[in-house]
């Protein structure tokens, strides 16, 4: 259905990761439920939450598949829910892009993101909207998205977090090309 999305935060489950640079999708999904007084209940392969909003039937979900194997969730609730791949949007961190920097993409590479890259696998196509925010690169990648934000990353993030909200509700609301014209 064309009035059904799916926003996917992709982050790791449990309380050890959820300070985490890899979990900045389940961190922006948390301040939606903070903001629209949602709550996430668990369901198969995932944490999901719904909202109508502006005629639209949304579905933010947090993949329980850690996120080396976000795809199979990614897949499973496109499936589930009858969704058109053109109205999903994964929310990641990306070790390329300054600190701070927010992108938003129609398609693209994975850039060695392996939660991105299992989604490709599953869902078998490149082509879906992601926005990723920098995280900065690091000599030792897998150290760097797996520990905690730095007090000021933090405290600058949560100061930016409404800009990715603003940019997730207008991918709902005006469509992928619009959106990417006002805020990229």
């Amino acid at each position: 259905m064309d009035n059904k999305f799916l926003i996917v935060g992709l982050g790791n489950p449990g309380i050890i990761y959820k300070k985490t640079r890899h979990n900045f999708g389940f961190l922006i999904l948390d301040q939606i439920a903070n903001k629209y007084s949602l709550y996430f209940s668990e369901k198969k392969l995932g944490y999901i939450s719904k909202l109508n909003y502006d005629n639209k039937f949304i579905f933010f979900l947090k993949p329980t598949t850690y996120v080396n194997f976000s795809g199979k969730s990614v897949k499973y609730w496109i499936i589930k829910e009858k969704i058109l791949l053109k109205n999903v949007l994964i929310l990641s961190d990306d070790i390329y892009l300054k600190f701070g920097i927010f992108r938003l993409r129609q398609k693209g590479g994975n850039g060695g993101h392996n939660g991105l890259k299992s989604i490709e696998k599953e869902i078998r196509t490149s082509n879906y909207a992601r926005l990723r925010f920098g995280i900065n690169n690091s000599k030792n990648i897998k150290n760097h998205v797996l520990n905690n934000w730095k007090n000021e990353e933090i405290n600058f993030l949560f100061s930016k977090s409404n800009i990715s909200i603003k940019i997730i509700f207008s991918f709902v609301t005006k469509g992928l090309q619009k959106t990417m014209n006002l805020f990229n």
